[in-house]
């Protein structure tokens, strides 16, 4: 019987990662003091569910429970990290009205640090995109919005492109969009994720070729 036993404890202890993560979030204390701890494995389960798993779904849950465990930390600015994820991967999945609530909450939050307004006026443009793939309207309506709350964006190249990508695609001339995507490139370099946004923009515009070229 003892050898019986042995054999399962062995058996027992054949289990996958992601499982023994879950298991150590089962086992996080939540109390004030220790939600730290408690966020810090659900990013390391949400990094696996993003890189081996390859479920972005599952990484979303995880990170937005990240971040809820930092607010109740008041560590405002991990939490911001986090809902950055969910937000970049949310628009990506085409779930534009919860990326926009996440870029404006963010936006928000960031605007009145000295440290980090800078940051604001990305955030607001990300919302802006989200807004455009949705309806040219809101986009505006949005734009509009995000100067009156932060003056600062209005300066902005992103605010600029914005206005610029607006009147091309209300006049649906797709050369005039790739022409002002390719100048504001080619000062601060687009990323994967911007790049796929404008795309999805573009090919709302009649007759485009689906391409930035």
């Amino acid at each position: 019987m003892q050898h019986v036993s042995t054999c399962n404890c062995r058996t027992n202890m054949t289990v996958p990662p992601v499982s023994l993560m879950q298991e150590m979030l089962t086992r996080s204390l939540t109390p004030m003091g220790r939600f730290t701890i408690a966020a810090k494995h659900h990013i390391s389960v949400a990094e696996i569910y993003e890189s081996e798993l390859v479920d972005i779904e599952k990484a979303v849950a995880h990170y937005e429970q990240a971040a809820d465990y930092y607010k109740g930390e008041e560590s405002n600015s991990s939490a911001n990290k986090c809902l950055l994820k969910v937000g970049a991967y949310c628009a990506q999945l085409e779930q534009y009205q919860k990326a926009i609530e996440i870029y404006e909450q963010v936006g928000a939050n960031t605007m009145d640090n000295p440290l980090l307004k800078y940051s604001a006026k990305e955030y607001f443009f990300k919302a802006s995109l989200c807004h455009f793939i949705v309806d040219e309207l809101n986009a505006k309506i949005a734009v509009e919005k995000y100067e009156e709350m932060f003056p600062a964006f209005s300066d902005s190249r992103e605010c600029k492109l914005l206005k610029k990508l607006l009147e091309a695609h209300e006049e649906q001339n797709s050369e005039a969009f790739t022409d002002a995507v390719k100048d504001f490139d080619s000062i601060s370099r687009l990323d994967q994720w911007h790049t796929t946004l404008l795309l999805r923009i573009k090919k709302t515009i009649q007759g485009d070729e689906g391409d930035l070229k």
